[in-house]
């Protein structure tokens, strides 16, 4: 078994390693990107720093390519007239400088995987790097060479459309699974033409917009935001990570796109960032909307001193950045320096070298075999077991006759989730499909709901008398891969339409009922869950969610995903999440609910703690949190010592046996608490996990290494630093169980 620290470890090295030998190679890139700064005019200065979608004609897009204005294009896709527009910059233009294509590639290209909150599911880095892998080969067989991918966002508020890009709550897990993107995309050698530029978005802290709204304000505390919004930026940073892009949002009234100390004093002098930076579709123009300038000129300055390399779609710098170099605005050396950043990573991907798609590779690319099977896995390791009373699940093959039910059943747009620009619902198999190919079993289906805001209840009859004719009742729930991603915010988490209608005449059958709900966020589904018999979750699975989901239900593969986010019970808990603050008065005791209190009760009956009367202290179901078709017990924890110093590594071992009848794969998952310190600290934060599979009855020791320097943190004086104290630390399956153990730092 292999310690999760030791994963993004190997990318560092790699990417230590690669500098290292290519210290001659680094040189001549700079020596190249010299002379061509010395022969180059501000105008084709200018126009590497400028981003287009594809628009206008193709004699239109080449003409600007011959001319030298832009550097960069999104959203063209056809890979011959990529090789036309790339043949008119590289061969017709003054000095022969390549484009890079762009563009939107999340969570697949053609062959589409589960949303990134659902890789973030399974725990598993080596699928989250496949799937990226996958990606690229599809993407740039179309000539795509840089994708605006990973979304790192740290995401604690399921309202938030976006939070189904990126990996969750966590910083450490949305580390992890960013530093697999990173190497899934851009590979061990960026300069092959599979490989793709990853970008890490959004730059920073967009994941905490008030209210859960889309492009909205936050406002981060400096401690916040280096302890909890940076880290997952950094890790990316050090895999390689080759742009980055500028969030939409304003921090405590500054727009992230005009933030010097964010984009240069931070990402440049602190973390020795050398790629480029590109702004969020017109969020430099966007900045005349925020209030923080007045007019396109402040844009384009604000927006170079502040260090943005390159506009995507505002047209600031094509239209300013002369005039503004005449005025003593900006200097020739930033730009110039812009235009240095834009080349090296054109260098890098090769493009001077390798300009063209080989036409000749796209059909044996697209939808592979192995690409299928990727998928498939990706999609079998993201469900989540939430409930599952009476073993209802796997299925028994005594079951002959089902009721497929729900407007999820046979939903293939949808069930490819956010952000498919190019997935193709022809290609998806959904759970119907795939549930009709099963042997020996009779499939009666009636959606009962058309789609998932569908109001009708017309068809409930259908759908009930369908359970009534079968012996298991699979309902399919969930929302429209058009209810999540960007400018998707709700503020009702709820199933929509008649759904919930739907469920509970459902449950009034008596037959087994069984809730596959796919979604690209938690929903408050508590009622749902109370009134089924098994519940999975499964964050919108991709092309090869059906296949994955008959395997599940029949048993042909166990449930192993973990919950990257927790599921509040109604919207009034949210922001809620595992890693908070203990606050004065915690609510560690009994909770007197709203309908248990009596009346005319005295002011301080309640215990006077931190919890809604409504809903309670705890989650629907926490961070971390996954059943198995068999059970887990886990021991107490072992450490190496019981004091440590700052320079040592702790040493973690723990018995995990599988206790069921079912062979499984459990998540072990190791949380910190630290007591003490300079400014209030998390109750946990994870640092570890493990994916651990066992026959039934087999006992393994998982171990886990931690350096005591992964316990720094920013404290009151915004110094990174181990401070001595005491801690706690678990071993376990989700941020709510197990057993502490201490230790000390001196």
């Amino acid at each position: 078994m292999k310690s999760l620290h030791n994963y993004i470890i190997p990318v560092l090295a790699l990417a230590l390693a690669a500098c290292s030998q290519s210290g001659s190679q680094t040189d001549d890139i700079e020596k190249k990107i010299d002379h061509l700064l010395s022969q180059m005019t501000l105008e084709e200065k200018i126009g590497q720093l400028h981003q287009i979608t594809s628009m206008g004609t193709l004699e239109d897009m080449c003409a600007q390519a011959k001319d030298g204005t832009i550097g960069s294009i999104l959203n063209e896709i056809d890979p011959e007239r990529i090789n036309q527009i790339q043949c008119a910059a590289v061969e017709e233009s003054r000095l022969g400088i390549p484009l890079l294509i762009a563009r939107d590639v999340i969570h697949g290209y053609k062959t589409m995987f589960p949303i990134p909150l659902g890789q973030a599911a399974t725990f598993d880095p080596a699928i989250v790097e496949e799937g990226a892998r996958v990606s690229a080969a599809e993407a740039s067989a179309d000539g795509i060479r840089w994708t605006f991918s990973p979304m790192l966002d740290v995401a604690r508020d399921p309202r938030w459309g976006r939070i189904a890009e990126g990996s969750g709550e966590d910083p450490y897990l949305t580390s992890v699974m960013g530093a697999a993107m990173v190497k899934g995309y851009q590979g061990t050698d960026l300069s092959n033409p599979a490989s793709i530029a990853a970008c890490a978005k959004h730059f920073v802290g967009y994941g905490a917009a008030e209210a859960g709204k889309d492009y909205n304000s936050t406002n981060i505390p400096m401690g916040q935001m280096r302890n909890v919004y940076l880290p997952p930026f950094l890790a990316a940073k050090e895999a390689g990570m080759q742009t980055f892009m500028s969030s939409f949002n304003d921090n405590d009234g500054i727009p992230a796109t005009g933030n010097r100390w964010l984009l240069t004093d931070l990402l440049r002098d602190e973390w020795g960032f050398d790629g480029f930076v590109v702004t969020d579709w017109n969020s430099a123009g966007e900045m005349l909307n925020h209030g923080f300038c007045a007019d396109m000129a402040e844009v384009a300055e604000k927006s170079m001193n502040a260090g943005i390399d390159m506009d995507m779609m505002a047209f600031a710098y094509t239209s300013q950045l002369a005039d503004l170099l005449k005025a003593g605005k900006v200097k020739q050396s930033q730009i110039d320096n812009a235009v240095r950043n834009v080349l090296r990573v054109k260098y890098r991907l090769g493009l001077f070298e390798n300009p063209y798609i080989d036409l000749s590779l796209r059909d044996s690319v697209m939808y592979a075999p192995t690409h299928l099977a990727a998928a498939k896995k990706a999609a079998t390791e993201s469900a989540v077991l939430l409930k599952n009373d009476k073993q209802v699940l796997p299925l028994s093959q005594n079951v002959k006759r089902v009721a497929v039910v729900g407007p999820m059943a046979d939903a293939p747009q949808d069930q490819l989730g956010t952000w498919t620009f190019d997935g193709e619902k022809e290609k998806t198999i959904t759970p119907l499909a795939a549930l009709r190919q099963l042997e020996g079993v009779t499939v009666n289906y009636a959606p009962g709901v058309a789609y998932s805001r569908d109001r009708r209840t017309d068809g409930i009859a259908k759908a009930v008398a369908a359970a009534r004719q079968s012996d298991v009742v699979l309902a399919f729930l969930g929302e429209e891969a058009i209810l999540s991603g960007e400018a998707h915010s709700l503020a009702d988490l709820n199933l929509q339409g008649a759904q919930r209608q739907l469920v509970a005449e459902l449950a009034k059958t008596g037959k087994p009922l069984v809730l596959v709900v796919m979604a690209g966020r938690p929903l408050t589904i508590g009622d749902e869950v109370d009134k089924a018999d098994a519940v999975m979750y499964m964050f919108h699975p991709g092309t090869m969610g059906g296949p994955a989901i008959a395997d599940l239900l029949w048993g042909a593969a166990n449930p192993s995903g973990k919950l990257p986010v927790t599921f509040p019970k109604m919207v009034g808990q949210v922001p809620v999440y595992y890693a908070h603050n203990n606050t004065g008065r915690p609510a560690y005791g009994t909770e007197t609910l709203l309908h248990d209190i009596p009346l005319e009760a005295a002011q301080t009956s309640l215990g006077n703690t931190s919890y809604h009367l409504d809903a309670g202290f705890h989650p629907l179901f926490p961070f971390g949190y996954g059943l198995s078709y068999t059970t887990f017990e886990y021991g107490q924890p072992q450490l190496s010592a019981s004091t440590l110093g700052e320079k040592d590594t702790l040493t973690v071992e723990c018995q995990l046996t599988n206790t069921g009848r079912y062979e499984g794969t459990e998540v072990a998952q190791l949380y910190v608490r630290d007591h003490h310190g300079s400014v209030a600290r998390p109750v946990k934060e994870l640092k570890r996990f493990q994916r651990v599979s066992l026959q039934p009855g087999e006992t393994k020791t998982v171990t886990f290494e931690l350096p005591v320097e992964d316990l720094a943190f920013y404290g009151a004086d915004l110094t990174k630093k181990v401070e001595p104290g005491q801690f706690s630390l678990w071993v376990s399956g989700d941020s709510q169980s197990g057993q502490p153990t201490a230790f000390a730092v001196e």
